[in-house]
């Protein structure tokens, strides 16, 4: 029987509070903090509106070779790896896939995704493809694809290798559990570690910024509230209190 390890999740409480935090502020903050390049290129949103933040279930994928997998796609199912990281999902857990860019080879359809809603997951990002594209938007399952072809998940290039071990996906290196923030604007990598950090600094960067929206909506000078000004910081601070 195939064996695959489980990932350790971050606590709740940090899932909760970077909900609150969209991509582009997390990746920025994880910019200042050292972390220049979070954001997972290639995979984009597919249905606009959704956001998800979640830890990661990885599942990695190597160059095809017919002495270490054999292509059917119902021979011996339970040795395909891509069912068992799907196995492993529980409420609010995000599917990360290092399809290795490959346009060629749809790693999960209809029936895996309904499998995964069915068990709360709440994403998929996939440096790569998926199929069966009408019955997988019936789902309304948050999806961040290269795109999506007929094929399946072996049929011509790669296949599944391991689950729950580091990868690299869209250019980032995603280590299983690392949370996951992925709206409109891509999917952004969140090491547990960073995560306390980047929810305070985040949040500073978020209310100042909706003070000089308000501001800047008003037709204020930009150079004074975007970024803040030093010389404004009071009426930032006055705003901010009166809101209290």
């Amino acid at each position: 029987m195939t064996h695959t390890p489980d990932i350790t999740r971050p606590p709740k409480d940090l899932i909760d509070a970077l909900k609150e935090i969209g991509a582009a502020t997390v990746a920025g903050t994880l910019g200042h903090m050292g972390f220049r390049k979070p954001h997972m290129i290639g995979p984009v949103a597919q249905n606009h509106g959704k956001s998800i933040v979640g830890p990661a279930l990885t599942l990695q994928f190597l160059p095809q070779r017919p002495d270490l997998f054999d292509e059917g796609e119902y021979t011996d199912p339970e040795t395909q790896l891509h069912r068992h990281v799907l196995y492993h999902a529980q409420e609010g857990d995000v599917v990360v896939v290092d399809a290795r860019g490959d346009m060629s080879s749809g790693v999960f359809g209809d029936m895996m995704s309904t499998y995964f809603k069915g068990r709360g997951g709440a994403g998929i990002v996939i440096d790569g493809c998926m199929r069966d594209r009408p019955n997988v938007e019936k789902l309304d399952l948050p999806l961040w694809l290269r795109g999506w072809t007929p094929n399946y998940h072996v049929q011509t290039s790669i296949y599944p290798n391991a689950v729950n071990v580091p990868i690299a996906c869209g250019g980032v290196t995603v280590i299983p559990g690392d949370i996951i923030v992925a709206d409109d604007d891509g999917a952004v990598v969140v090491p547990v570690s960073m995560a306390a950090m980047v929810i305070e600094e985040a949040r500073k960067h978020h209310d100042w910024e909706e003070f000089s929206r308000e501001k800047l909506m008003q037709g204020a000078p930009l150079q004074r509230y975007y970024p803040l000004h030093d010389d404004a910081r009071g009426e930032y601070e006055a705003w901010r209190n009166a809101r209290r």
